[in-house]
């Protein structure tokens, strides 16, 4: 399961115990997902939601409230031709009360761009509220490079994201696109305490994991492609020493080179410090290597003197 689908199918599962909470987490989903429509002088308004989770989590919350509302599904023309689902809700005396209260339409029944403060006075409802965009218009990617954001229309509503949760001491940045805004937080610890308080403690450690196993299967990557760069250094260098052995004879090599020499022949693929053990005495793995290279040198200047 992507991690964006996991976050908004556990976010769903989340029901506030509190009003105050359940309210803050209704104005998000309709700031980050709402429309609004005026149809003969009334107004219409829609939430309109990538998932059937995050549909049902909005229904309840409306009828937990006091509010009606229709789901309804259709398919985007655009790119993958995914389902989407809309809410209807009904802006009848109830209903307008419901939104009034989360910050979603003013007495007048006009959209308000951001709830006012009370929606978000207290710690648990500016979680809920978090809660509720991440639900509502958020994406989340990794485990490599995370990024996760919130999609809203107008920078505005994006920056309301930001002061939020620098209210609660995490760190989103705010950007403005073409048609729309983000708010949006980078790398493992900013995302970590923005999903822990939206209550996404199961998304939160997946992510941990799997960049865990990431880190793990790309150092195990490097590791191997190292051990592999030395063992082709070190068939090549075996391989010079044999060609210079043979092009120069045993019996062609000064005294001291000699015995060197004949366990290399012997053992062609030994390493440098197999070959030093071997000798009598043994010699240290830097005497072997010395003596080998020059045997390799004889060989490419046969006038050249070893000391």
């Amino acid at each position: 399961m992507a991690l964006s689908e996991q976050l908004r199918d556990e976010l769903a599962q989340i029901a506030p115990e509190r009003v105050c909470c359940r309210y803050a987490e209704l104005s998000a989903l309709f700031h980050v997902s709402g429309s609004w429509h005026l149809h003969g002088g009334t107004v219409a308004v829609h939430l309109d939601l990538a998932s059937s989770a995050a549909a049902r989590r909005a229904f309840a919350l409306l009828r937990e409230l006091g509010a009606g509302s229709e789901i309804r599904t259709y398919r985007r023309q655009a790119f993958d031709r995914s389902t989407r689902y809309q809410l209807h809700t009904d802006v009848d005396e109830p209903g307008l009360a419901v939104l009034r209260d989360a910050g979603v339409l003013s007495v007048s029944r006009a959209p308000l761009d951001v709830p006012p403060r009370r929606v978000i006075g207290r710690s648990c409802c500016r979680g809920a509220y978090l809660r509720g965009a991440l639900l509502g218009a958020g994406s989340l990617s990794g485990p490599r490079d995370p990024h996760l954001e919130v999609r809203t229309s107008s920078i505005v509503g994006a920056r309301f994201l930001v002061d939020i949760a620098a209210r609660e001491g995490l760190t989103m940045r705010a950007a403005e696109r073409r048609s729309h805004a983000v708010a949006y937080a980078k790398g493992h610890e900013a995302i970590g305490g923005l999903l822990a308080i939206a209550g996404a403690g199961d998304t939160a450690l997946r992510l941990e994991e799997d960049a865990v196993v990431a880190a793990t299967r790309a150092r195990a990557n490097r590791l191997a492609n190292a051990d592999g760069a030395n063992l082709e250094r070190t068939a090549r260098a075996a391989h010079d020493q044999l060609e210079a052995i043979r092009a120069l004879g045993v019996d062609g090599l000064p005294a001291e080179l000699v015995e060197i020499a004949e366990l290399r022949l012997r053992h062609p693929t030994a390493s440098i410090r197999e070959l030093a053990a071997k000798a009598r005495p043994p010699l240290t793995k830097a005497s072997a290597q010395r003596r080998l290279r020059s045997i390799v040198r004889l060989a490419e200047k046969p006038d050249l003197q070893v000391h």
